[in-house]
């Protein structure tokens, strides 16, 4: 008896999963860099910009969230006063943008999939200091070796690199990885 309703259970279970409009873990899928991308802190075209960008995908909006920055992408999740029902934060794949220039239209990766190089001597969108994505680690570490600063995973950007508003130079005053040590 009690491994019946054990089997039923499990068949319940595995039928509400399989159940159309059932929750899940899948990601939404990034969407295309193009002309009508405004950037949400500069109200710029994102297409201006050289350097990575960045898009966050809500549950109660249609359009994402687009950002002339990563830096700018990693802010947003960490003001309080953004909306919080984050479905996916996609940015620029570098080890695939054709130049830092132009980092492609379709080359998102999932932030908390990436490593990221801070402390660099590359300047954001906006010019100023970047969290540069990579899909890649060994181009991440190559891209290190070149313009300086450390890889990191997402949740290991410090929030005073994200949210201060130091340029890249300054910031290397204080810790040669370009991270404020003070």
């Amino acid at each position: 008896m009690m491994l019946r309703l054990l089997a039923a259970c499990t068949v319940l279970l595995l039928l509400v999963g399989c159940k159309p409009g059932s929750t899940t873990t899948e990601l939404p899928p990034p969407v295309a860099l193009n002309a009508d991308a405004m950037g949400v802190f500069c109200g710029m075209n994102l297409m201006e910009h050289p350097g990575p960008k960045g898009q966050i995908i809500t549950k109660s909006r249609l359009d994402p969230f687009w950002f002339s920055s990563v830096r700018d992408t990693v802010a947003f999740t960490r003001l309080p006063e953004q909306p919080r029902d984050i479905r996916a934060i996609y940015v620029s794949d570098m080890a695939r943008a054709p130049s830092w220039d132009a980092p492609g239209e379709t080359n998102w990766i999932e932030a908390r999939k990436a490593v990221f190089v801070i402390g660099s001597r590359k300047q954001g969108g906006m010019g100023a200091a970047e969290a540069v994505p990579f899909g890649d680690h060994a181009a991440a570490e190559q891209f290190a070796a070149t313009n300086g600063g450390r890889l990191v995973q997402f949740d290991e950007i410090p929030s005073d690199y994200v949210l201060g508003s130091e340029a890249p130079e300054a910031a290397n005053e204080h810790d040669p990885s370009g991270v404020r040590t003070n």
